[in-house]
């Protein structure tokens, strides 16, 4: 056995002194002194009494929320780390474990919590060693810390009927350095998930594993947790962070205007850090940089959690959130240069509004250039969203969107202003209307909702140098199956020209569960610009992108949605349905609206690009493999339908597919307006010009 032990090492070219353990499996004094060693006899002795929620990502940056799988019969979590022995052998039997009790019910998900592991390393690390079991990036160590995870390959079986640990330790006795070639094994982690299936109590319950050390830095400082100070470490953090929205007059649920006030929601505060609802800011921090990020530091997360944690103490020291009286102003970017009220709407109690297209008279006599926009939102747990765009003559009756030029400002649930790039705007000529494009939601009560609109302008004397734009990468052909978790849907614009990308905006409905967007480049290259692990329906904004990203000629931006309609989704109007596109929040949507301009274009000379980047949606739509045509196969929704009858006489070439040239008289054949029927009824900034 020793000798297998040392050829199980000479095989992945590691010491064991490495990874804590001599070549008898003891522990070393490099990796587990006596006092490790001791405070790990004591965490396995005492397993975690009770398994708080959480979300946290995984290597394919896809979001798990645990108390999503309340109706589990078990779950089961295994602690891991690149680069360790143990971990990697035993993969092939934790599948198979995976396999046996997946078809029972039983959850199985993988934990890293190892500072030094990157997600690209994880995944690479996952891949390499077949591993299709998500692994979740405890990034913050909080997860771990919680259930007292100290070694790779420690199996935890948690019984979602109470959210207690029912067993900790090791997958079987071959969990050790050459334990794979024991004849006779005793099988725990299985004995302990048949005991759980059975209603019956696990026999053994805490054994001691011999995984790798994991480094827990902040279990050493345990002691120090409760002297964080209040005064100089937590409210700070949450004046930065959380004051804004939770102030007398925002849109928070409770004010943080006193100690008594966090200490009274500490609670909540560590529930919603641990399961990323808060800040409500849902790009994945381990993609791409954004101006606009509200994500708060690992370090501020870790100082919140660990304080409340240690009951929140109160310490010396003036409170810095009771020394000012605070109220939010009712202009966040200060007096607006002009203020648009729209009509006025009586949103019904209950029952399904459709949506109402009403108009502003236009009050400019003189063109002026946008450079903000604020939408006030009167009812706001009636309004889903608000958009607007301009309109060259005063309408006769609802203000469709087909005649709609650029948009002066929008809102969905969860927005914030609307605020251009230095020295770009948006061009609002005199005379006309503005459009709008209102979506109510009843909620239980009748309201009447009277929303303005605040307009911010450059100075009469400005003119800025570039014109930005607005697109839409859009899929109304989505069909998502009744009882789907994990329903995918592509779609994609190319771009015809070079062209700066500033922000996405990605919008679903109920159902939808993450989302992200990609650039592939004229050669094939693609590249990840966003990914929303979690989409969050009440937090909806436009994710600006630290710098602008260059979208050279002939790149595709690619979005992918994912949506759950299983009854995990507490959100989840009706499980039972197949739902397909409509304006309606039980309906759903495939929408990312996208900020850019066009390289070569300025304020004094404008180009007339967004005809032939719109002309690419249709294809886009319903392309699912990326190969720039259509095959027959992948006309789906209405519009598949439609267009199947003339697929043999749209496909000049008889090559089997049907491209952007040939779609053309498909638009023509079908008599489609001026837009597109993809571009009906959108909920969000319009696929319009912002130029004059």
């Amino acid at each position: 056995m020793q000798a297998a032990r040392i050829s199980v090492l000479a095989a992945v070219g590691g010491s064991m002194l490495l990874f804590g353990c001599t070549t008898d499996g003891a522990p070393n004094a490099l990796a587990s002194a006596g006092d490790a060693a001791a405070r790990e006899t004591a965490a396995v002795a005492a397993l975690p009494g009770h398994v708080d929620n959480f979300m946290l990502v995984d290597q394919n940056l896809e979001g798990h929320e645990l108390y999503r799988m309340a109706d589990a019969k078990a779950i089961v979590i295994v602690s891991t780390m690149n680069g360790c022995p143990i971990a990697r052998a035993m993969t092939p039997e934790l599948k198979k474990l995976r396999d046996a009790y997946q078809a029972k019910g039983v959850e199985f998900l993988m934990l890293n919590s190892a500072l030094q592991d990157s997600r690209e390393s994880i995944a690479e690390e996952a891949k390499e060693f077949g591993l299709d079991i998500p692994v979740l990036m405890d990034t913050n160590q909080l997860v771990g810390e919680a259930l007292g995870v100290t070694r790779t390959a420690e199996v935890y079986v948690i019984d979602p009927k109470t959210w207690q640990v029912v067993y900790r330790g090791p997958l079987d006795d071959r969990i050790d350095y050459g334990g794979a070639q024991k004849a006779n094994v005793q099988p725990f982690a299985a004995n302990a998930l048949d005991a759980l299936l059975a209603g019956k109590p696990v026999q053994q319950a805490a054994m001691n594993t011999r995984g790798c050390l994991i480094d827990f830095p902040e279990r050493a400082k345990k002691a120090q947790h409760a002297k964080i100070s209040y005064a100089k470490d937590v409210a700070p953090i949450l004046e930065k962070n959380c004051v804004a929205c939770h102030q007398p007059g925002s849109i928070g649920p409770f004010s943080m205007t006193s100690y008594e006030m966090v200490k009274g929601f500490s609670p909540m505060i560590r529930e919603v850090l641990r399961t990323d609802r808060m800040p409500p800011y849902n790009a994945d921090p381990h993609v791409n940089r954004f101006s606009d990020n509200k994500n708060m530091t690992p370090a501020e997360i870790k100082t919140i959690v660990h304080w409340i944690e240690a009951g929140a103490p109160r310490g010396d020291g003036p409170d810095p959130l009771a020394s000012v009286d605070r109220k939010a102003p009712e202009w966040p970017l200060g007096k607006p240069d002009l203020i648009l009220d729209v009509p006025a709407y009586t949103i019904p109690a209950s029952g399904v509004v459709d949506y109402q297209r009403p108009y502003i008279v236009n009050p400019l006599k003189e063109g002026r250039w946008i450079r903000a926009s604020t939408v006030k939102v009167g009812a706001r747990q009636g309004v889903h969203h608000i958009l607007t765009g301009y309109m060259k003559e005063i309408p006769d009756g609802p203000a469709y969107e087909t005649k709609w030029g650029s948009s002066v400002g929008g809102y969905a649930v969860g927005a914030e202003s609307e605020i251009a790039p230095d020295n770009a705007g948006v061009y609002l000529p005199p005379g006309g209307a503005i459009g709008i494009q209102a979506h109510y939601t009843p909620f239980g009560k009748e309201v009447v909702d009277k929303s303005q609109i605040a307009l911010y302008f450059y100075d009469k004397t400005e003119t800025p140098d570039l014109v930005m734009r607005n697109s839409v990468i859009v899929d109304n052909t989505i069909t998502i199956p009744a009882g789907a978790a994990r329903h995918k849907e592509v779609a994609y614009l190319s771009f015809p020209k070079d062209a700066l990308l500033y922000s996405a905006f990605p919008h679903a409905h109920y159902r939808g569960y993450a989302s992200d967007l990609w650039i592939e480049y004229p050669n094939g290259e693609r590249k990840l610009l966003l990914a929303l692990p979690r989409y969050d329906f009440n937090w909806q904004r436009h994710y600006t992108f630290a710098e602008p990203v260059k979208v050279p000629a002939g790149s595709k931006l690619i979005a992918h949605y994912t949506y759950d309609n299983s009854k995990r989704n507490p959100a989840n109007p009706d499980p039972s349905k197949t739902v397909l596109w409509g304006d309606q929040s039980f309906e759903e949507m495939f929408y990312t609206a996208i900020r850019y301009r066009w390289v070569d274009e300025t304020s004094k000379s404008e180009v007339a690009y967004d005809d032939e980047l719109n002309r690419s949606r249709m294809v886009g739509m319903l392309d699912d493999n990326l190969d720039g045509k259509v095959q027959l196969a992948e006309l789906k929704g209405d519009l598949g339908s439609r267009l199947k009858p003339y697929f043999a006489m749209v496909d000049k070439d008889k090559d089997g597919g049907i491209d952007r040239t040939e779609f053309a008289a498909v638009q023509s054949m079908l008599g489609r307006r001026r837009g597109g029927a993809e571009n009906a009824s959108m909920p969000m900034p319009q696929a319009k010009s912002g130029g004059r």
